[in-house]
């Protein structure tokens, strides 16, 4: 039997190991969290992501290994890769877990993005504005997700703060984009080049984390998401689900930042297409076939933020399906979401105000 190994041992990888079980694949995640969620369901070494023994073991116990987020230790993922099959490729993780490297590599592949200067010191700050506009965001080059380290700099007075906030690690400076939409791309990709996409979804955020993406089929600007996502799956000859994020301005569309995993915006998929982003992650790391992303229906899914609304309630209505992560209630955390179907549109939106609803 297959042993899938994950680094990471949050929402994601569980969710990686439910659509796994039936295809009779086995999981290991390492985490060094002791209440990992997914170790509720999968075996578990608790140890760092930089721990050589942990590292080693799950290279001699797995077929192959993936991640389920970004910070984690790349020189490990690259030592990993020398004994067992790594994907997304490590190169991957590398560019977009900094945020400059990120944007010029975006820039290198003509996928247009947002202005952007890199920041290190308090005097390239207070030059920003010459090259950006007002306002501008700063953000930190590394470990920033769900709206953390950064911040939008809207006169000078701001930017001793924000520099006493964020100095002192390496910044980014971009433009702050006036969007119409914030959009998403999955795209997914095998070892032999087969390749698949699922229809854009378009995000709400609120403070800074995903509030709600909803599938949105035959979108006039899927083909050039598609482009753009695909320009990066050949870069780097890549292997499973990448994630690109874009903001719509006027019919264009900007890269914002990219996911070398499974991402937070294609959880709809799992009742809402053929196959599932979890399921076809899975396909492409295994070089199997890939499965059809054609949609089923009209569907969204709704972030559970903080706290869990009564799971007698969000059973309740039709066509919503609730999933619970396990994890412990907490401000600005994700611990669960549900994903709501139906034929037509104007069934989704009434069965969405049904669940908002229900929120806190």
């Amino acid at each position: 039997m297959t042993t899938v190994g994950i680094i990471g041992g949050g929402q994601l990888a569980r969710m990686l190991a439910l659509a796994g079980y039936p295809l009779g694949l086995r999981f290991l995640v390492l985490d060094p969290d002791p209440q990992a969620c997914a170790a509720q369901l999968c075996a578990h070494l608790c140890a760092p992501y930089d721990d050589s023994k942990a590292l080693d073991e799950l290279a001699q116990r797995c077929q192959v290994v993936t991640y389920e987020f970004e910070n984690i230790s790349l020189e490990g993922l690259k030592t990993l890769a020398t004994k067992v099959p790594v994907y997304p490729p490590p190169a991957a993780l590398e560019e977009s877990r900094d945020r400059l490297l990120e944007k010029r590599l975006f820039q290198s592949l003509n996928i247009p993005t947002p202005k952007f200067i890199p920041i290190d010191s308090l005097e390239d700050l207070r030059h920003a504005p010459q090259v950006l506009g007002w306002p501008f965001l700063v953000k930190t080059r590394r470990l920033g997700y769900d709206g953390k380290g950064q911040k939008l700099i809207r006169t000078a007075a701001d930017i001793e703060a924000a520099w006493e906030q964020l100095g002192g690690q390496a910044l980014i400076g971009e433009s702050f984009v006036p969007f119409q939409r914030e959009l998403s791309i999955l795209a997914v990709r095998s070892p032999h080049g087969q390749t698949v996409f699922y229809p854009i979804s378009e995000n709400i955020h609120k403070n800074g984390i995903l509030h709600m993406a909803r599938s949105r089929p035959g979108d006039p600007l899927t083909q050039l998401a598609q482009d753009y996502a695909h320009k990066l799956l050949v870069h780097f000859d890549y292997v499973g689900v990448l994630a690109l994020e874009l903001f719509e301005m006027h019919g264009h569309l900007l890269a914002n930042e990219m996911a070398p995993r499974v991402h937070n915006s294609g959880h709809w998929t799992i009742e809402g297409a053929q196959t599932s982003q979890f399921e076809n992650h899975l396909r492409a790391i295994l070089d199997l076939p890939l499965g059809s992303t054609e949609p089923v229906g009209f569907a969204a899914m709704v972030n559970f933020i903080g706290v869990l609304p009564a799971l007698s309630d969000t059973l309740e209505p039709p066509g919503v399906h609730t999933h619970v992560y396990g994890k412990a209630e907490r401000p600005g955390r994700k611990v669960g979401h549900a994903t709501v179907r139906a034929a037509d549109e104007k069934t989704l939106e009434s069965r969405l105000h049904s669940l908002l609803g229900l929120l806190p």
